[in-house]
C-alpha cells in the first residue's frame, strides 16, 4: 500500500470520528453552553486527556513503535511478543499506582494544576474534584490502547487503532442523548457524560486488544520487571512524552490561566474541537504512519527513501492545510453559528469563540507540521532534541498566554498557542536540516509558495461568496438552510483551492497519481551489527 493510501485510511477512520465529535459538541453546547458545569467538565476531562497524550499517544509513538519495529526484524513475532509482554507488566503496575495516587490527591490537583480559578466557587471546585476522579481511569485505559495501537501500526494494521476513538463519541452522544431525553439538568448530563468516559475507555481498550488477537500477536501478563528493553523504552518515552504533546501541554497551561474567567475553558474548547478536525484527520494520519514507515525504511539502510518519505509528508500536510487555516480564518464565525448556536449557546458567545478559532486557525499548518517534522527524529531513537526545542516552546506560551490574556481573553490564549506551535515548528525542520536528516526538495519549495499564493486567493474569494450567502447563515434562518449555505462555502472553496492549484503547479498530479498507485519498496534484511 502506498504512503498517501496509508495517510487516507487513517485519516478517513480519523475523518468519521471527528465528525461523531462534532455531532457531540453541538449536543453538548445545547446541553451545557458555557455554563459553570461545562467549565467543570471539560476543566476534568482535559487532565487525563492530557497524560494520556503526554505518555500514551506522544511516548508510545515515540519510543514503542521504534523499539518494536526492531525486534521484528532482529528476533521476529516471538521476540516482539516477548517484548510487548514486559513493557506490559511495567506499564500496567505504574498506571495502577499513578490512578491511586492521582485519585488521592485530586482536590489538590484541581487547586494547583486542573483549575486554580474554580478555588473561589466551592460547589464548582467540588465537581470538578468529583468529575475527575471518575474520568482519570481513563488515562490507565487509553495507555494500554497506545501500547496496543502502536503493535498495530508496527504490523500495518492501521485501521482498526484509527477507528477506535469513535467509540468514545459514539458512548458521549449516548450519554448526551439519554439526558436530553430525559429532561436531565446540566449538572446531572455531566455526570452521565463523566461515566461515559470511562466506559468508552474500557471500550476502546478491549476492541484494540482483539485487534492485536487478530493481527496474529497475543499478549499476556508478566512480572514487572525492568530488563534491558523496557530501561531503553523509558529512557526515550520520558522526553518524548513531553515533545509529542506539546500541543495538549500548552493547553492545560491555557486552562490554568482561562479559570480565572466564567466560560473561557468552554470557549476554547469549542473552538479546539472545531480545528481539531483538520488538525486530527491530516496530523494523526501523517504522524501515526509516517513514523513506523520512516523507522522501517531508516534501519534497512535507504536514505534516499526516507528523505522522499518526509518531503512527500510535508507536501501532503501543507496541501491540505493551508486552505483550511484560510478558511477559518474567513467563515470561522460561520461555522460556529452553524454549528453550534442554539439552546444555551448565544450570539455573544458566537463572537467569543468565533474569534477564538480564527486566530487557532492560523496556527493549524504549524500544528500539523509538527506532526510531520517530529518522526525525523523518534524514528532515530532521538528524543531529546525535540523536548528541548518543546522546553522553550512551553516557556514562549506561557509567558505570552500570561501577558495576553488579561488584554485579549479567550483570543490571548489562541494567539499564545499558535505562536507556540510555529516556534516548534520553525526550529523541529532547521535542527533536522541542519543535522542532514533532511534534503528540502527546490522544487517542493516552488509548490509551497504557489500553494500559499493559492490560499490567500481562495481567502478573498471565500470572504467575498460569504457576504453573499450572508443571509441564509442568521440565526434567523433554518438549521438545514444555514447547514446548506455553510456546506456550498466549503465546498466551493475546496473546488477553487485545488483547481487552481492544479493549474498553476501549486500540486502535481502526475505525481499524487504515482504516489496513490505506487507501493512500499520492501526492507532490505538490517546488518544485525548496524543497531549495536
Amino acid at each position: 500500500m502506498s504512503l498517501v493510501r496509508k495517510f487516507m485510511t487513517v485519516g478517513g477512520a480519523t475523518l468519521g470520528s471527528r465528525l461523531l465529535g462534532f455531532g457531540r459538541e453541538t449536543l453538548m453546547a445545547a446541553a451545557l453552553g458555557t455554563g459553570p458545569y461545562a467549565d467543570a467538565f471539560y476543566a476534568a476531562f482535559r487532565f487525563p486527556n492530557l497524560f494520556r497524550r503526554l505518555f500514551a499517544e506522544g511516548a508510545f509513538n515515540a519510543a514503542f513503535v521504534p523499539l518494536f519495529a526492531r525486534e521484528i526484524e532482529a528476533n521476529g513475532h516471538d521476540g516482539a511478543k516477548r517484548f510487548s509482554e514486559e513493557v506490559f507488566g511495567v506499564l500496567f503496575s505504574v498506571l495502577l499506582i499513578l490512578t491511586i495516587l492521582m485519585e488521592l490527591a485530586m482536590p489538590l490537583l484541581v487547586m494547583t494544576i486542573i483549575a486554580p480559578g474554580f478555588a473561589g466557587d466551592p460547589e464548582k471546585y467540588d465537581v470538578t474534584v468529583a468529575l475527575s476522579r471518575v474520568m482519570f481511569p481513563y488515562l490507565a485505559c487509553m495507555s494500554l490502547t497506545a501500547m496496543l495501537s502502536g503493535m498495530l501500526n508496527s504490523l500495518q494494521h492501521y485501521f482498526a487503532a484509527a477507528v477506535a476513538p469513535v467509540f468514545l463519541n459514539l458512548v458521549l452522544i449516548g450519554a448526551l442523548g439519554y439526558g436530553l431525553w430525559t429532561g436531565a439538568d446540566p449538572l446531572q448530563t455531566a455526570w452521565y457524560l463523566s461515566f461515559g468516559v470511562l466506559a468508552a475507555g474500557l471500550l476502546q481498550m478491549a476492541v484494540l486488544y482483539a485487534g492485536v488477537r487478530q493481527a496474529g500477536m497475543s499478549i499476556g501478563f508478566r512480572r514487572p520487571r525492568m530488563t534491558p528493553n523496557v530501561k531503553r523504552l523509558l529512557w526515550l518515552a520520558l522526553p518524548a512524552a513531553a515533545t509529542g504533546g506539546i500541543t495538549q501541554i500548552n493547553q492545560i497551561i491555557g486552562q490554568m490561566i482561562a479559570s480565572t474567567k466564567d466560560g473561557a475553558i468552554a470557549a476554547l474548547q469549542y473552538a479546539d474541537r472545531i480545528y481539531q478536525l483538520p488538525l486530527g484527520v491530516v496530523g494523526i494520519a501523517v504522524g501515526v504512519v509516517l513514523l513506523p514507515e520512516l523507522a522501517r525504511t531508516l534501519r534497512a539502510g535507504h536514505v534516499r527513501e526516507a528523505e522522499n518519505l518526509q518531503n512527500r509528508s510535508m507536501e501532503f500536510v501543507l496541501f491540505l492545510t493551508l486552505p483550511a487555516a484560510g478558511a477559518l480564518w474567513v467563515i470561522s464565525d460561520e461555522i460556529v453559528r452553524v454549528l453550534y448556536e442554539r439552546g444555551a449557546f448565544g450570539v455573544e458567545t458566537t463572537a467569543v469563540v468565533g474569534g477564538t478559532l480564527a486566530i487557532y486557525g492560523m496556527g493549524l499548518p504549524a500544528f500539523v507540521a509538527i506532526k510531520a517534522l517530529n518522526p525525523g527524529f523518534f524514528a532515530r531513537e532521538d528524543t531529546r532534541t525535540p523536548m528541548v526545542i518543546t522546553g522553550l516552546s512551553v516557556a514562549v506560551n506561557c509567558v505570552l498566554a500570561v501577558t495576553l490574556f488579561p488584554l485579549f481573553a479567550e483570543r490571548g490564549i489562541a494567539t499564545a498557542e499558535a505562536a507556540s506551535g510555529w516556534l516548534t515548528a520553525i526550529a523541529l525542520f532547521v535542527m533536522l536540516v541542519k543535522r542532514g536528516h533532511w534534503q528540502w526538495e527546490a522544487a517542493l519549495a516552488g509548490r509551497v509558495a504557489r500553494m500559499l499564493a493559492v490560499t490567500v486567493a481562495m481567502a478573498f474569494a471565500l470572504q467575498y461568496a460569504s457576504g453573499r450567502l450572508s443571509g441564509w447563515l442568521t440565526p434567523e434562518a433554518s438549521l438545514v438552510t444555514q447547514l446548506a449555505a455553510l456546506m456550498a462555502l466549503i465546498g466551493g472553496a475546496m473546488v477553487f483551492y485545488f483547481g487552481l492549484c492544479f493549474l498553476t503547479g501549486a500540486a502535481d498530479a502526475r505525481m499524487l497519481r504515482r504516489n496513490l498507485k505506487r507501493k512500499a519498496r520492501p526492507a532490505e534484511p538490517a546488518d544485525p551489527a548496524a543497531g549495536a
